[in-house]
């Protein structure tokens, strides 16, 4: 059996070198200098323009065209120019090609732009303009009129999303469904100057991740790819980085050293396995906790949490994070990150990243960390947290990097250090309940159960958009079974009570905890509090004694209007009463995340008047619950649940 794989490897490494030096002889890396393309715009890797270059010089998603003496990529479908790229930190400054036709009498964009299924990201500094056609009623608070896609009786305008929340009129229910496009973040009051056309045409940052080639030419080598692997190519021959660290150029010598090789490696494979048949005999004897883990985990494919994992995850170098983090200094930490502390930190292309660091290196806190980077690499959702990369197994420490996200925690907000009375308006607060909502959905609909969801976990950047963060907890959930069994983990406040007493863990679990940050959205107030009555400790207790005893003004945030804006009380009180069937005890009884996302969307089309068009819209096509329950007055979910089984949550 040994001599065998040792003649196996023998063979396959004459072929890898023998196969490398051929691969070379058709590589010329003069074909890869940078181009210039339109008005002095440099294309080089991992961009590359078929015209002039062979198909190695870049990467298939990047290839450039030159068209009127201006460079042009696609994406999805749609044609941009490309105003300048900045390899030094990996972004690009792309504009719609069609804003700059002449001929095109009317240029805003007629559907979304989205960058999933490419290789790019939203850029750090860019802003959502939403453009809204067909309008039957004027929007009175409009950024832009856009007077070429209007009519005598239909109104369109343009509006930044800041501007949406901060002067939200229920005029644009009449709309059609916005479209947005992303624009250059600048001041308003400079784009307000400006109009539509002008701030389309400014463009808007994409970033892009993958190998920096700056240490490629600066070994003298041009930077390229061969089946989508990044290669360094140098004079007569590829190297995976740079040139300096180039084997020797003759294959005949390489031939030599490899043949060499092959008999070390011979000898050594006798070695190995000498010494594998002896390490059998002991478990896991003379193996760090770091390394070890890795490498078994997970230990069973029966077990969905210890699924088989298929990590694609750029690794990152454990020196740069250090340096990004200025050795984790205390002054650049952002908070908790459920099993490591999270700094900010700067990589050396200019990236603004978020670095979450272990506690420390146990079995446990091993797992969460290989859980979270499966998740993440999964999924993929306008309001999930971007997983940039981690560290390799083999560093000194795991490190997880993912994008910052500048604006706090809803918990920040709502009761933290950047809490001001009246600073969170409702219009935020429905906006950010729908979009958590919306990434709870999308998450059960993937099989996940976050497992750990609390406002703390939700992050927004500084247009209030919501980001989930903190999969260390979450769990894959097979769509064949109703529940699975496991000890219960969270954080106090949010787990559910049928998961804590029944050891079962279902989708309605991220029900319960989702209906407590409603609870939070609504009163301000924390989850837990030990200064308060030891019947209301738990916030979701509170909401269920004062929604059960007609005093929901006594919860509600005496800052939002409850008491004085009868359209906002209207809301309030819907959103209260869905809460209020996500708390039930019975998870059964509880709707579906889906279900409380067109609840919660069906609330925000409330009209002026406080109601609905027609009780709630599209009742008919749609229930609130399996229980076929829909959302009714206070005093009616009193009378219908005032009997239920209804328990305190005793996670505390």
């Amino acid at each position: 059996m040994v001599e065998k794989s040792v003649s196996v490897l023998v063979i396959a490494i004459l072929f890898i070198i023998l196969a490398d030096g051929t691969l070379s002889m058709y590589l010329n890396s003069s074909s890869c200098i940078t181009q210039s393309c339109g008005n002095g715009v440099k294309i080089s890797y991992p961009f590359w323009i078929p015209e002039k270059q062979p198909s190695y010089c870049g990467l298939p998603a990047y290839n450039v065209t030159c068209n009127k003496h201006k460079p042009l990529l696609h994406i999805s479908g749609e044609e941009f120019i490309i105003k300048d790229v900045f390899y030094t930190n990996q972004s690009i400054l792309l504009a719609k090609a069609d804003v700059f036709d002449e001929d095109n009498k009317c240029p805003v964009p007629r559907h979304n732009f989205s960058t999933r299924g490419t290789p790019f990201t939203s850029g750090p500094n860019t802003a959502d303009l939403f453009f809204f056609y067909d309008c039957t009623q004027p929007y009175e608070r409009e950024t832009y009129a856009v007077n070429c896609a209007r009519n005598v009786t239909h109104h369109s305008f343009a509006v930044f999303h800041t501007e949406l929340l901060e002067h939200y009129n229920y005029s644009v229910e009449s709309c059609q469904e916005p479209v947005y496009a992303l624009v250059e973040a600048d001041s308003l009051d400079r784009l307000l100057k400006m109009n539509y056309t002008q701030v389309l045409q400014k463009g808007f940052f994409l970033q892009w991740d993958g190998i920096n080639c700056r240490d490629c030419k600066n070994s003298g080598g041009h930077c390229g790819a061969q089946s989508n692997e990044f290669l360094c190519i140098c004079n007569d021959q590829t190297q995976p980085r740079t040139c300096l660290h180039g084997r020797n150029k003759r294959i005949g010598l390489k031939v030599s050293i490899g043949v060499g090789a092959a008999a070390f490696t011979a000898l050594m494979a006798g070695v190995f396995f000498h010494i594998y048949r002896r390490r059998q005999k002991k478990i896991y004897a003379g193996s760090s906790v770091f390394t070890r883990s890795i490498i078994s985990y997970p230990s069973s494919t029966k077990d969905p949490e210890k699924a088989n994992i298929a990590i694609e995850v750029h690794l990152f170098d454990y020196d740069e994070l250090v340096e990004a983090t200025n050795n984790f200094e205390s002054k650049k930490e952002l908070g908790d990150g459920g099993y490591g502390t999270v700094y900010k930190g700067k990589l050396r292309d200019g990236r603004v990243v978020a670095v979450k660091r272990l506690y420390e290196n146990n079995c446990k806190r091993v797992e969460q960390f290989m859980n979270e980077i499966d998740i993440l690499t999964r999924l993929h959702h306008p309001n999930l947290v971007t997983l940039y990369g981690c560290t390799s197994r083999h560093s000194r420490e795991l490190l997880l990097v993912y994008e910052y996200i500048p604006n706090g925690t809803v918990a920040d907000h709502l009761h933290g250090g950047d809490s001001t009375p009246g600073s969170l308006l409702w219009n935020t607060r429905m906006k950010i309940a729908i979009e958590t909502a919306n990434a709870l959905a999308y998450l059960h609909a993937s099989d996940v159960i976050h497992r750990d969801v609390k406002t703390n976990n939700i992050l927004l950047d500084n247009n209030f958009c919501v980001k989930v963060a903190d999969f260390g907890l979450s769990r894959l959930f097979p769509a064949d079974v109703t529940h699975v069994s496991t000890a219960p983990q969270g954080t106090p406040g949010y787990v559910d009570p049928e998961y804590h007493e029944c050891y079962q863990l279902t989708d309605k679990s991220d029900v319960y905890s989702f209906a407590v940050v409603l609870i939070e959205l609504i009163s301000s107030l924390p989850a837990v509090e030990i200064c308060r009555h030891r019947h209301e400790i738990n916030l979701s207790n509170m909401a269920i004694n004062k929604i059960q005893g007609n005093a929901l003004h006594e919860l509600v945030d005496s800052n939002l209007g409850f008491d004085t804006d009868d359209k906002v009380r209207s809301m309030i009180t819907a959103v209260a009463e869905l809460a209020f069937q996500c708390l039930q005890s019975d998870g059964d009884m509880r709707p579906s995340m889906q279900e409380v996302v067109e609840a919660l969307l069906r609330i925000q089309r409330m009209n002026k008047t406080g109601k609905t068009e027609k009780g709630y819209p599209d009742d008919d096509d749609s229930e609130l619950s399996k229980n076929n329950t829909s959302l009714v007055s206070p005093d009616s979910v009193t009378a219908k649940w005032s009997s239920s089984s209804t328990t305190p949550n005793s996670s505390t």
